[in-house]
């Protein structure tokens, strides 16, 4: 299959969302990461998402809309199916990258919300996408537009490297701002869970909402063994434990500047004793500066052919705490201490 390089213009994007309708993926820009888009009410092209990604059918998506109307049609109850919790988020925080989850309506059909009775949805805040949204005239479900369990795309190259051949169409926008994903939003509990966190922080959600948000216990453990891993059934994408991984290997250090610089130099001897090409990360405090680059960086330390990847943590507070769980994730939780 050609994979056809489409522009921003008028013109592309109402071809893209010709593609769209007629049940193909299209690649496209959102602020968070590049997604993989297919119309979200069709089951045929929904599961071609999980083909072309190598997915697991489990996995649920996100579905993305372009105004706030567009979600009734989509939710248990239609428009009275928007708490006020709800409510109070979307005039506050759409669009942008929050992605909220709710009992979904018989209209979405299970292959998009992997099995779950629930949908997760959000309004991205970047232009070309609710323009795409908008040309396809369907909500369109979307996964990162990567290979599944591969970093996840910030640019249009990016998602090339892994989709080229395997897909209709990519968009060929501008480098995605935040450069991690969603944060993900469970309003279908008593209370407000984040089941994946992100730019807007639990703090945050919490100052808009006057109330207390909380983690799902799953971001606050590490991995048990594989096995566990294998047999647990997300309720949001990215709740895997490993995710987000380049071929090269992944450890993170702990530690201030001058102890990550003693203890990198340790294993990176060892490492280079070994043979092994070994690269270095550290982003210091700047969780902004780390989510933006920390996928690009993992993927362009693949291209050189490096085989470990040494990075620093950030301290896990605030938007810390969610790039901490990508790297996390990336190294399958190998961290020293």
């Amino acid at each position: 299959m050609e994979t056809l390089r489409l522009s921003t213009s008028d013109e592309d994007l109402r071809r893209a969302g010709g593609i769209i309708r007629a049940g193909s993926l299209v690649a496209f820009p959102t602020e968070t990461v590049y997604g993989l888009g297919a119309d979200a009410l069709n089951a045929e092209a929904v599961a071609s998402v999980y083909e072309a990604k190598g997915r697991p059918s489990d996995n649920p998506m996100i579905v993305h809309i372009a105004d706030a109307t567009d979600l009734y049609s989509l939710i248990k109850g239609g428009r009275s199916g928007i708490s006020d919790v709800a409510s109070k988020l979307m005039t506050n925080l759409w669009p942008g990258p929050l992605t909220m989850v709710f009992k979904k309506s018989s209209r979405v059909p299970d292959v998009t919300t992997g099995g779950l009775d629930t949908v997760a949805v959000r309004m991205p805040s970047n232009k070309t996408a609710r323009r795409l949204i908008r040309e396809a005239g369907r909500p369109i479900a979307a996964p990162s537009a990567n290979l599944s369990g591969k970093p996840s795309p910030t640019t249009a190259e990016d998602v090339l490297e892994d989709m080229d051949g395997r897909i209709r169409a990519v968009i060929m926008g501008e480098q995605c701002d935040v450069g991690i994903e969603s944060t993900v939003l469970d309003l279908t509990g008593d209370f407000p869970q984040i089941l994946r966190p992100g730019m807007i922080t639990k703090e945050k959600l919490s100052e808009v909402l006057g109330r207390k948000v909380y983690y799902d216990p799953s971001l606050l453990r590490s991995p048990g063994d594989d096995k566990a891993d294998e047999e647990f059934k997300p309720k949001s994408p990215g709740m895997k434990y490993k995710h987000y991984s380049p071929d090269a290997k992944v450890r993170i250090i702990e530690g201030d500047e001058v102890d990550f610089a003693d203890k990198a130099k340790e294993i990176g001897l060892e490492a280079k004793g070994r043979g092994e090409k070994v690269a270095i990360l550290d982003y210091g405090r700047d969780a902004s500066k780390a989510a933006k680059k920390l996928f690009a960086d993992l993927r362009e330390l693949d291209r050189q052919g490096y085989d470990l990847i040494l990075i620093r943590a950030l301290p896990s507070i605030g938007f810390g705490f969610s790039v901490m769980n990508r790297m996390l994730k990336s190294a399958g939780y190998d961290v020293v201490k």
